[in-house]
Protein backbone atom coordinates (compact mmCIF):
# COMPACT_ATOMS: atom_id res chain seq x y z
CA UNK A 1 0.00 0.00 0.00
CA UNK A 2 1.39 2.90 -1.13
CA UNK A 3 1.49 6.75 1.61
CA UNK A 4 1.54 10.17 0.06
CA UNK A 5 3.67 12.14 2.03
CA UNK A 6 4.33 16.42 2.38
CA UNK A 7 8.05 17.16 2.10
CA UNK A 8 8.87 19.21 4.78
CA UNK A 9 12.43 21.62 3.67
CA UNK A 10 15.23 20.10 5.84
CA UNK A 11 16.58 23.18 7.04
CA UNK A 12 13.13 24.68 7.61
CA UNK A 13 12.05 21.95 10.30
CA UNK A 14 15.44 22.38 11.56
CA UNK A 15 15.07 26.57 12.31
CA UNK A 16 11.18 25.67 13.69
CA UNK A 17 12.82 22.97 16.66
CA UNK A 18 15.46 25.34 17.40
CA UNK A 19 13.45 28.03 18.08
CA UNK A 20 10.53 26.08 19.45
CA UNK A 21 13.09 24.78 22.26
CA UNK A 22 14.83 27.88 22.50
CA UNK A 23 11.06 29.87 23.35
CA UNK A 24 11.43 27.28 26.38
CA UNK A 25 14.35 28.74 27.82
CA UNK A 26 16.96 26.27 26.47
CA UNK A 27 19.97 27.13 25.84
CA UNK A 28 21.43 27.67 22.10
CA UNK A 29 23.74 24.42 22.26
CA UNK A 30 20.71 22.92 23.73
CA UNK A 31 18.21 23.59 21.01
CA UNK A 32 20.76 22.66 18.30
CA UNK A 33 20.36 19.20 20.05
CA UNK A 34 17.19 18.79 19.85
CA UNK A 35 17.40 20.11 16.45
CA UNK A 36 19.49 17.37 14.96
CA UNK A 37 18.08 14.64 17.19
CA UNK A 38 14.42 15.32 15.91
CA UNK A 39 15.96 15.37 11.92
CA UNK A 40 17.48 11.99 12.71
CA UNK A 41 14.30 10.70 14.20
CA UNK A 42 12.35 12.16 10.70
CA UNK A 43 14.74 11.44 8.39
CA UNK A 44 15.15 7.82 9.22
CA UNK A 45 10.86 7.97 9.46
CA UNK A 46 10.83 7.44 13.43
CA UNK A 47 7.55 9.28 13.51
CA UNK A 48 6.62 8.25 16.88
CA UNK A 49 10.07 10.21 18.07
CA UNK A 50 10.41 13.31 15.48
CA UNK A 51 9.94 16.24 16.80
CA UNK A 52 6.00 16.18 17.08
CA UNK A 53 6.81 13.96 20.29
CA UNK A 54 10.08 15.52 21.59
CA UNK A 55 8.07 18.71 22.10
CA UNK A 56 5.23 17.26 23.46
CA UNK A 57 7.30 15.21 25.99
CA UNK A 58 8.64 18.24 26.88
CA UNK A 59 5.75 20.30 27.51
CA UNK A 60 4.14 17.63 29.65
CA UNK A 61 6.97 16.51 31.78
CA UNK A 62 9.82 18.50 30.81
CA UNK A 63 10.83 22.40 31.05
CA UNK A 64 7.12 23.23 31.64
CA UNK A 65 6.90 21.29 34.94
CA UNK A 66 10.29 21.18 36.35
CA UNK A 67 10.89 18.09 35.07
CA UNK A 68 13.62 19.09 32.48
CA UNK A 69 15.69 22.19 33.46
CA UNK A 70 16.90 24.10 30.65
CA UNK A 71 20.76 25.26 30.63
CA UNK A 72 21.52 22.35 33.57
CA UNK A 73 25.16 21.40 33.78
CA UNK A 74 26.04 18.00 34.09
CA UNK A 75 28.22 16.84 36.96
CA UNK A 76 30.85 13.84 36.47
CA UNK A 77 30.54 11.63 39.71
CA UNK A 78 33.75 10.64 41.16
CA UNK A 79 34.53 6.70 40.63
CA UNK A 80 38.09 4.67 40.28
CA UNK A 81 37.45 2.93 36.97
CA UNK A 82 39.25 4.36 34.04
CA UNK A 83 36.58 3.29 31.29
CA UNK A 84 33.66 3.52 33.35
CA UNK A 85 31.70 7.06 34.46
CA UNK A 86 28.90 7.90 36.09
CA UNK A 87 26.99 11.14 35.60
CA UNK A 88 24.80 13.16 37.41
CA UNK A 89 22.41 14.84 34.58
CA UNK A 90 20.49 17.66 36.59
CA UNK A 91 17.65 17.29 34.76
CA UNK A 92 19.32 18.48 31.45
CA UNK A 93 17.39 17.99 28.17
CA UNK A 94 18.00 14.14 27.54
CA UNK A 95 19.59 14.49 23.76
CA UNK A 96 22.28 16.60 24.79
CA UNK A 97 22.61 14.51 27.63
CA UNK A 98 22.58 11.25 25.61
CA UNK A 99 24.71 12.59 22.45
CA UNK A 100 27.28 13.58 25.00
CA UNK A 101 27.45 10.42 26.89
CA UNK A 102 28.08 8.57 23.40
CA UNK A 103 30.65 10.90 22.29
CA UNK A 104 32.60 9.92 25.99
CA UNK A 105 32.41 6.47 25.30
CA UNK A 106 33.44 6.39 21.84
CA UNK A 107 36.74 8.03 23.37
CA UNK A 108 36.92 5.75 26.44
CA UNK A 109 36.21 2.76 23.78
CA UNK A 110 39.15 4.49 21.48
CA UNK A 111 41.87 4.16 24.67
CA UNK A 112 40.35 1.41 26.23
CA UNK A 113 38.61 -0.96 24.30
CA UNK A 114 34.96 -0.69 25.94
CA UNK A 115 33.60 2.56 27.68
CA UNK A 116 30.54 2.98 29.68
CA UNK A 117 28.64 5.93 31.12
CA UNK A 118 25.59 5.50 33.66
CA UNK A 119 23.66 8.79 34.48
CA UNK A 120 20.88 9.81 36.83
CA UNK A 121 18.72 12.23 37.10
CA UNK A 122 18.05 12.25 33.56
CA UNK A 123 14.86 13.73 31.45
CA UNK A 124 14.11 10.64 28.80
CA UNK A 125 16.55 10.55 25.17
CA UNK A 126 13.67 9.70 22.96
CA UNK A 127 14.62 6.96 20.31
CA UNK A 128 17.98 5.39 21.30
CA UNK A 129 18.14 3.97 18.15
CA UNK A 130 19.47 7.04 16.63
CA UNK A 131 22.56 7.32 19.26
CA UNK A 132 23.64 3.72 18.68
CA UNK A 133 23.14 4.25 14.81
CA UNK A 134 25.16 6.92 14.83
CA UNK A 135 28.20 5.28 16.49
CA UNK A 136 27.79 2.04 14.11
CA UNK A 137 28.27 4.47 11.11
CA UNK A 138 31.43 5.58 12.88
CA UNK A 139 32.61 1.96 13.50
CA UNK A 140 31.90 0.87 16.89
CA UNK A 141 29.95 -1.53 18.35
CA UNK A 142 26.99 0.97 20.92
CA UNK A 143 24.28 -0.28 23.00
CA UNK A 144 21.44 1.73 25.48
CA UNK A 145 19.07 1.76 27.50
CA UNK A 146 16.82 4.23 29.38
CA UNK A 147 13.91 3.50 32.28
CA UNK A 148 10.85 5.62 30.95
CA UNK A 149 9.37 8.87 31.73
CA UNK A 150 6.31 6.74 33.23
CA UNK A 151 5.11 3.56 33.95
CA UNK A 152 2.66 2.83 31.64
CA UNK A 153 3.22 -1.08 31.14
CA UNK A 154 1.43 -3.66 33.11
CA UNK A 155 3.64 -6.30 33.87
CA UNK A 156 3.38 -9.89 32.46
CA UNK A 157 0.36 -11.54 34.90
CA UNK A 158 -0.40 -7.88 36.54
CA UNK A 159 -3.26 -5.85 35.95
CA UNK A 160 -1.08 -2.31 37.33
CA UNK A 161 1.40 -0.10 35.08
CA UNK A 162 4.75 -0.52 36.56
CA UNK A 163 6.66 -0.82 33.95
CA UNK A 164 8.09 1.96 31.51
CA UNK A 165 8.08 1.04 28.09
CA UNK A 166 12.02 0.85 28.76
CA UNK A 167 13.78 0.45 25.40
CA UNK A 168 17.08 -1.30 24.84
CA UNK A 169 18.61 -0.21 21.29
CA UNK A 170 21.82 -1.79 20.02
CA UNK A 171 24.04 -0.43 16.79
CA UNK A 172 26.29 -2.78 14.59
CA UNK A 173 29.15 -1.52 12.40
CA UNK A 174 27.78 -3.28 9.27
CA UNK A 175 27.98 -0.70 6.66
CA UNK A 176 30.67 -1.97 4.22
CA UNK A 177 29.00 -5.81 5.08
CA UNK A 178 25.14 -4.81 4.40
CA UNK A 179 24.87 -1.05 3.39
CA UNK A 180 24.00 0.40 6.52
CA UNK A 181 24.50 -0.13 10.53
CA UNK A 182 22.22 -3.07 11.92
CA UNK A 183 20.39 -1.65 14.10
CA UNK A 184 18.31 -3.47 17.02
CA UNK A 185 15.99 -0.91 18.59
CA UNK A 186 12.66 -1.89 20.78
CA UNK A 187 10.20 -0.68 23.46
CA UNK A 188 9.81 -3.75 25.88
CA UNK A 189 5.88 -2.91 25.07
CA UNK A 190 4.59 -4.25 22.05
CA UNK A 191 4.25 -1.07 20.96
CA UNK A 192 5.61 2.76 22.04
CA UNK A 193 3.28 5.08 23.98
CA UNK A 194 3.91 7.31 20.90
CA UNK A 195 3.11 4.82 18.55
CA UNK A 196 -0.52 4.97 20.37
CA UNK A 197 -0.43 8.66 19.87
CA UNK A 198 0.37 8.52 16.01
CA UNK A 199 -2.17 5.90 15.20
CA UNK A 200 -4.96 8.10 17.50
CA UNK A 201 -3.47 11.01 15.16
CA UNK A 202 -4.24 8.84 11.76
CA UNK A 203 -7.22 7.37 13.12
CA UNK A 204 -6.10 4.03 12.72
CA UNK A 205 -6.18 0.89 15.00
CA UNK A 206 -3.66 -0.89 17.56
CA UNK A 207 -2.12 -4.52 16.87
CA UNK A 208 -3.95 -6.55 19.12
CA UNK A 209 -2.37 -7.61 22.29
CA UNK A 210 -0.88 -4.17 22.60
CA UNK A 211 -2.82 -2.32 24.73
CA UNK A 212 -5.46 -2.21 27.36
CA UNK A 213 -8.25 0.44 28.64
CA UNK A 214 -8.62 1.99 31.69
CA UNK A 215 -10.10 -1.34 33.45
CA UNK A 216 -7.48 -3.61 31.88
CA UNK A 217 -9.70 -4.83 28.96
CA UNK A 218 -7.84 -5.90 25.70
CA UNK A 219 -8.48 -3.11 23.32
CA UNK A 220 -7.20 -2.02 19.96
CA UNK A 221 -9.01 1.53 19.79
CA UNK A 222 -6.27 4.01 19.90
CA UNK A 223 -8.35 6.44 21.93
CA UNK A 224 -9.72 4.04 24.57
CA UNK A 225 -5.68 2.41 24.74
CA UNK A 226 -4.71 3.42 28.68
CA UNK A 227 -1.99 1.17 29.74
CA UNK A 228 0.34 -0.85 27.04
CA UNK A 229 1.32 -4.70 27.31
CA UNK A 230 4.91 -5.95 27.23
CA UNK A 231 5.72 -7.54 24.02
CA UNK A 232 6.29 -11.66 23.99
CA UNK A 233 4.73 -11.71 27.40
CA UNK A 234 7.24 -12.82 30.17
CA UNK A 235 9.82 -12.27 27.89
CA UNK A 236 9.36 -8.49 26.96
CA UNK A 237 8.29 -8.37 30.67
CA UNK A 238 11.68 -9.80 31.77
CA UNK A 239 13.41 -7.32 29.42
CA UNK A 240 11.73 -4.47 30.95
CA UNK A 241 12.47 -5.59 34.70
CA UNK A 242 15.95 -6.01 33.83
CA UNK A 243 16.44 -2.26 33.14
CA UNK A 244 14.28 -1.22 36.03
CA UNK A 245 16.34 -2.81 37.94
CA UNK A 246 19.63 -1.41 36.49
CA UNK A 247 18.03 1.64 36.60
CA UNK A 248 17.43 1.01 40.57
CA UNK A 249 21.20 0.21 40.82
CA UNK A 250 22.21 3.63 38.82
CA UNK A 251 20.00 5.51 41.40
CA UNK A 252 16.35 5.56 39.83
CA UNK A 253 13.60 5.53 42.45
CA UNK A 254 9.96 4.15 42.26
CA UNK A 255 8.53 3.48 38.61
CA UNK A 256 5.41 4.57 39.57
CA UNK A 257 6.27 8.08 40.63
CA UNK A 258 8.51 8.87 37.42
CA UNK A 259 7.46 11.90 35.52
CA UNK A 260 4.60 12.39 38.19
CA UNK A 261 3.17 9.30 37.54
CA UNK A 262 1.13 7.95 34.79
CA UNK A 263 -2.07 6.16 36.77
CA UNK A 264 -4.32 8.75 38.10
CA UNK A 265 -4.63 7.09 41.79
CA UNK A 266 -0.39 7.71 41.55
CA UNK A 267 -0.61 10.87 39.51
CA UNK A 268 -2.65 12.96 42.02
CA UNK A 269 -1.15 11.96 45.15
CA UNK A 270 1.59 14.51 46.48
CA UNK A 271 5.98 13.12 45.97
CA UNK A 272 6.64 11.18 48.60
CA UNK A 273 9.65 13.63 50.98
CA UNK A 274 13.12 12.29 49.63
CA UNK A 275 11.96 10.48 46.11
CA UNK A 276 12.24 11.39 42.89
CA UNK A 277 10.65 11.14 39.64
CA UNK A 278 13.91 11.47 37.06
CA UNK A 279 14.89 8.46 34.37
CA UNK A 280 18.12 6.52 34.08
CA UNK A 281 20.24 6.21 31.09
CA UNK A 282 23.02 3.52 30.39
CA UNK A 283 25.39 3.83 27.45
CA UNK A 284 28.19 1.18 26.70
CA UNK A 285 30.81 1.65 23.13
CA UNK A 286 33.42 -1.18 22.09
CA UNK A 287 35.99 -1.07 20.18
CA UNK A 288 35.18 -4.11 17.43
CA UNK A 289 38.99 -4.67 17.54
CA UNK A 290 38.76 -5.12 21.48
CA UNK A 291 36.52 -8.49 20.99
CA UNK A 292 37.84 -9.88 17.58
CA UNK A 293 40.05 -12.52 17.73
CA UNK A 294 41.01 -11.56 14.28
CA UNK A 295 40.84 -15.50 13.52
CA UNK A 296 38.22 -15.59 10.71
CA UNK A 297 37.68 -18.57 8.42
CA UNK A 298 39.24 -18.99 4.82
CA UNK A 299 41.51 -16.06 5.30
CA UNK A 300 38.51 -13.43 5.50
CA UNK A 301 39.12 -10.13 6.90
CA UNK A 302 37.12 -8.45 9.53
CA UNK A 303 34.41 -6.74 6.81
CA UNK A 304 34.43 -9.94 4.76
CA UNK A 305 33.60 -11.98 7.38
CA UNK A 306 30.51 -9.95 8.53
CA UNK A 307 29.22 -10.01 4.73
CA UNK A 308 29.99 -13.54 4.72
CA UNK A 309 27.78 -13.94 7.60
CA UNK A 310 25.15 -11.79 6.74
CA UNK A 311 24.92 -13.30 3.29
CA UNK A 312 24.85 -16.76 4.82
CA UNK A 313 21.96 -15.51 6.79
CA UNK A 314 19.96 -13.92 4.12
CA UNK A 315 20.12 -16.78 1.71
CA UNK A 316 18.99 -20.40 1.38
CA UNK A 317 15.45 -19.00 0.80
CA UNK A 318 15.55 -16.02 3.26
CA UNK A 319 16.13 -13.75 0.76
CA UNK A 320 12.64 -11.53 1.54
CA UNK A 321 14.09 -11.08 5.00
CA UNK A 322 14.60 -7.24 6.44
CA UNK A 323 17.80 -7.03 8.57
CA UNK A 324 17.13 -4.43 11.95
CA UNK A 325 18.35 -1.17 10.38
CA UNK A 326 17.10 -1.77 6.81
CA UNK A 327 13.64 -0.20 7.11
CA UNK A 328 15.20 2.92 8.47
CA UNK A 329 17.78 2.92 5.91
CA UNK A 330 15.31 2.86 3.58
CA UNK A 331 13.00 5.65 4.94
CA UNK A 332 16.69 7.97 5.10
CA UNK A 333 16.76 6.83 1.45
CA UNK A 334 13.18 8.30 0.54
CA UNK A 335 14.24 11.59 2.52
CA UNK A 336 17.28 11.72 0.61
CA UNK A 337 15.43 11.20 -2.89
CA UNK A 338 12.66 13.67 -1.97
CA UNK A 339 15.46 15.97 -0.64
CA UNK A 340 13.46 16.96 2.58
CA UNK A 341 11.73 15.34 5.23
CA UNK A 342 8.14 13.48 5.13
CA UNK A 343 5.48 14.19 7.20
CA UNK A 344 1.10 13.07 7.11
CA UNK A 345 -0.91 15.74 6.66
CA UNK A 346 -1.61 15.46 10.65
CA UNK A 347 2.19 15.83 11.30
CA UNK A 348 2.18 19.34 9.49
CA UNK A 349 -0.44 20.30 11.35
CA UNK A 350 1.03 19.15 14.15
CA UNK A 351 4.50 20.96 13.58
CA UNK A 352 2.07 24.07 12.66
CA UNK A 353 0.86 24.34 16.26
CA UNK A 354 4.76 24.36 17.35
CA UNK A 355 5.56 27.09 14.95
CA UNK A 356 2.46 29.07 16.11
CA UNK A 357 4.21 28.91 19.83
CA UNK A 358 7.45 29.56 18.85
CA UNK A 359 6.34 32.51 16.79
CA UNK A 360 7.26 31.52 13.23
CA UNK A 361 5.04 31.52 10.06
CA UNK A 362 3.51 28.00 9.52
CA UNK A 363 3.76 25.30 6.66
CA UNK A 364 1.33 26.03 3.92
CA UNK A 365 0.30 22.51 3.72
CA UNK A 366 -1.54 22.93 -0.12
CA UNK A 367 1.98 24.92 -1.14
CA UNK A 368 4.55 21.62 0.11
CA UNK A 369 5.38 18.88 -2.55
CA UNK A 370 4.57 15.61 -1.86
CA UNK A 371 6.36 12.30 -2.22
CA UNK A 372 4.81 9.13 -2.66
CA UNK A 373 6.27 6.19 -0.64
CA UNK A 374 5.35 2.92 -1.63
Amino acid sequence: MSQSYHIVPTAAHRELVRQAYQARGYTAAEAEDGARFCEMASQHGIRTHNAIKALHLDHLFGSATGGCKPGAEIRVLPKPFAASEVWDANLKLGQSVAFAAMERCIEMADKYGVGQVSVDNAFHYLWGGGYVMDAARRGYIAYTQCTSTLAEVVPFGGKFPVLGTNPHSWGLPTTKACGFPIVIDWATSTVAMGRVQQLKREGKPLPAGAAVDAEGHPTTDAEKAAWLLPFGAHKGYGLSLLIEVLGAMIGGSLPTLRGGGAHPSIKSQPLPAGEKRTSSFYFQVIHPDAVSSGQFACGRNFEQNLKAVIDDMLGHGNEGCLLPGQPEAQNAQHSQKAGGLLFTAAEVEALNELAAEAGLAPFDLQALPTYEVK
